[in-house]
């Protein structure tokens, strides 16, 4: 919502009315408005789901402590941007929160513990409610001190309806409670993003101009429509475009039936990318849906298919966030930088999207409520971490049934997520491509060459001799060393530095310029040989004659499969190469399915891969060797503990979870740019190009020494001085960070 800048028509003087904000320049912002505003702003957003009351309570009673007479000399005092914000543990006269916490937990019946959750979090994020009850019983006098300095009746004493869903009075059902807990989260996002908005038109009222404009869902299909028609006009008529022409129709076909639990199941190279926005898109227009929000595994694809949805649908349609940089904690900046999901298609990660779903911090929460009565596509949901599987199923189930969205779970190897086959699995879901359609059998375009013997490891070196007698060839393996010392090894058989590398040490925009000389050479037909890791299976759009890879799990290799003869356009079928690397996956899933894998091959002996009795045995055995709860999420989501949910789910198991900007071409320009202008979800999402992800052990110990610098929270940066790190081909090499040039040092 966008009000009239009339509205905020500077005041040089400060009146002794209650305020909620006051700039520098002495502008103030008045309480009662405030408090007003984001109660209506609120209950919009909570009107979706069957908020609407209790998210406007919330939205008038967040802010109530700052009645008190405390806090109104301190932000007189102390005007400006940050005065407002209280400490994360709100103490001091800045704690504005914990009195309209006080006031909603006396509502009858307990009915208003939610909304205190939702008050009493709004900076410091979600509490465990043991911590908040306590908090609570320890600070009732926060609520006296605000009525003594003027809270109104008409707040105060609102003669409310219900706040609570249906399932509130039946909590003995664990299920029933893990529901409230998500409808918590989804209450304290209208309050948080309410708050948010409000603020930030207070402080910057043209930057709220911006979200105006975004084109609706039924002329985003139409486009969709005509875009995808143009493409099967331009194409040559080849049984794989005859093939993704009759998926694009069955998905709109699909699209017509209500929201549910849907899996689409489909070959690489059937186009799944494109048909599953197009029943995405006709779908939410038949049930009145929001926005569609496409969940992808790697940040290596993200660019990839927003380009390609920005090809269909045009820049302003379309929101890119998959942002590691993400502020942890709560300035009046941070709320500008922090994403809300107001677009009509998101782009995103699984880890930004399922780790909000079950997150503490206002800024990961901030854009929960968009997922009401939207369309999630998870993408490669055969990803998906088998030590959390039951609680992000129930968490999807929950969307589904209580907030009207439809999941996706988009696969070429469609895991058994079904409760029929893996307990704490999906009820039902509804396939979106009848298996008559024989899809598999149409688009078969590869044999599989298995291991001859099944113990015997191939050496890099024979193995980089292999690939030098196939003109064109991509290899994939487990590690990103063992990329580097394969493609050392090619570069010696072949006499020339011609290998090319890709793995995640490189960031996308290094990623993106070696992908587009990768076909520049296959489009000359230059010989070309491509190792990489495992980043390249989730959908990028490579296509060999000839992929070899090192022995994994059945997904690992179904999907490495997909990058061979993919356009079908060889006279024969392409080779599917498997080998046993010298080196074993790292640790955890990639290990586990290794071993299943193994052990499969051993009692069969040559496998069809490609099978779905195969893929389903595969996927039975992994999720029968873990805790599909490993980290008792359900059991803190059952008491409510948000704060241990939040550090106990992650979805990266390894310790490679930290971010590192890489000043690599424009990067450097787009530092300076946050630092000389500071944060805002531009200059935050500018800068996503331009990461790599390393552990948390190097970036503290690079801080440490001076080889990279912090220069904003999240947004730790390289030091120029040390880029020979950086090679043009392998990306960052850990190793080599702290060694400069010499003629760097030379003053």
């Amino acid at each position: 919502m966008v009000r009239d800048k009339k509205d905020v028509t500077p005041t040089t003087a400060v009146t002794k009315e209650p305020l909620a904000h006051v700039t520098e320049d002495a502008r103030p912002h008045f309480l009662l408005e405030h408090l007003t505003e984001v109660g209506k702003l609120a209950s919009g957003f909570g009107k979706r789901f069957g908020a609407e009351e209790a998210s406007r309570v919330a939205g008038l009673w967040h802010d109530l402590g700052k009645y008190s007479g405390a806090f109104q000399d301190m932000i007189r005092r102390a005007n400006g941007f940050a005065s407002h914000i209280e400490p994360e543990n709100a103490a001091g006269p800045r704690d504005h929160s914990t009195a309209g916490a006080v006031h909603a937990s006396r509502l009858p019946r307990g009915q208003g513990w939610p909304i205190a959750f939702a008050i009493a979090g709004h900076h410091a994020g979600l509490a465990n409610l043991s911590d908040l009850k306590a908090r609570i019983r320890s600070k009732t006098s926060l609520l006296d001190t605000a009525v003594e300095g003027g809270a109104p009746d008409s707040i105060l004493k609102l003669t409310t309806k219900s706040v609570t869903p249906d399932f509130f009075s039946e909590q003995k059902d664990p299920r029933n409670t893990r529901r409230l807990e998500l409808w918590i989260r989804m209450l304290f996002s209208t309050l948080v993003d309410a708050d948010f908005l409000d603020t930030e038109f207070f402080y910057d009222p043209h930057r709220s101009a911006t979200r105006t404009g975004r084109p609706s869902i039924a002329k985003l299909q139409s486009q969709l429509s005509i875009f995808l028609d143009g493409l099967e006009m331009g194409a040559p008529d080849t049984k794989v475009n005859r093939v993704r022409k009759n998926v694009r129709r069955a998905c709109e076909l699909a699209a017509l039936q209500p929201p549910a639990i849907f899996s689409l199941s489909a070959p690489t190279g059937a186009g799944k990318t494109l048909a599953s926005m197009a029943f995405a898109m006709a779908h939410a227009e038949e049930n009145n849906l929001c926005r569609v929000v496409v969940a992808v595994p790697f940040t290596s694809i993200i660019e990839q298919n927003a380009q390609v949805y920005r090809s269909a649908f045009g820049e302003n349609a379309v929101l890119e966030h998959h942002s590691s940089l993400d502020p942890h904690t709560e300035t009046p900046e941070n709320r500008i930088a922090c994403e809300n999901w107001d677009a009509p298609v998101i782009v995103t990660t699984t880890v930004q999207l399922l780790e909000s779903l079950f997150a503490a911090r206002t800024s990961k929460c901030r854009k929960l409520h968009r997922l009401a009565k939207s369309v999630i596509i998870l993408d490669e949901v055969q990803s998906l971490p088998p030590s959390l599987l039951e609680s992000i199923v129930d968490v999807l189930s929950s969307l589904n049934e209580d907030y009207g969205a439809s999941i996706v779970l988009s696969t070429a190897t469609q895991p058994a997520l079904c409760s029929d086959v893996v307990p704490g699995g999906f009820e039902s879901t509804t396939e979106i491509l009848p298996p008559a359609m024989g899809l598999f059998a149409d688009l078969a375009r590869v044999t599989v060459e298995w291991p001859s013997h099944a113990h015997e490891r191939t050496t890099y070196e024979d193995l980089a001799t292999s690939l030098c007698n196939e003109t064109s060839a991509l290899c994939i393996v487990h590690r990103r060393d063992d990329a580097r010392e394969l493609c050392t090894l090619l570069d010696a058989e072949l006499g020339h530095k011609k290998t090319q590398h890709l793995s995640a040490l490189m960031c996308a925009a290094h990623r993106s310029k070696t992908l587009a000389k990768i076909k520049e050479q296959q489009i000359a037909g230059t010989p070309l040989h491509c190792v990489s890791t495992q980043l390249v299976e989730a959908g990028v759009d490579l296509d060999f004659p000839v992929v070899f890879r090192a022995l994994a799990g059945l997904d690992s290799l179904a999907q490495a499969a997909g990058r061979c003869n993919r356009e079908g356009k060889l006279d024969d079928l392409g080779r599917l190469v498997v080998f046993r690397a010298p080196t074993n996956p790292p640790r955890g899933v990639l290990d586990t399915a290794y071993g299943i894998a193994s052990l499969m091959l051993k009692s069969h002996g040559e496998l069809d891969l490609f099978a779905p009795d195969t893929q389903l045995e595969f996927f039975s055995r992994l999720y029968g060797s873990v805790d599909k709860d490993r980290f008792d999420i359900q059991a803190a989501r059952e008491q409510l503990r948000f704060r241990d949910v939040a550090d106990n789910f992650s979805l990266i198991e390894n310790d490679w979870a930290s971010p590192l900007v890489i000043p690599y071409e424009d990067g450097a320009r787009r530092v300076k740019d946050l630092l000389q202008l500071g944060p805002s979800r531009g200059r935050m999402r500018a800068l996503q190009p331009y990461t790599v992800n390393i552990s948390k052990v190097h970036l503290s110990d690079w801080v440490a020494r001076g080889y990279c610098t912090v220069v904003h929270e999240t947004v730790a940066v390289l030091d120029e001085l040390w880029m020979p790190a950086y090679d043009e081909r392998f990306g960052l090499m850990p190793d080599k960070v702290g060694i400069a040039n010499h003629e760097d040092l030379i003053l």
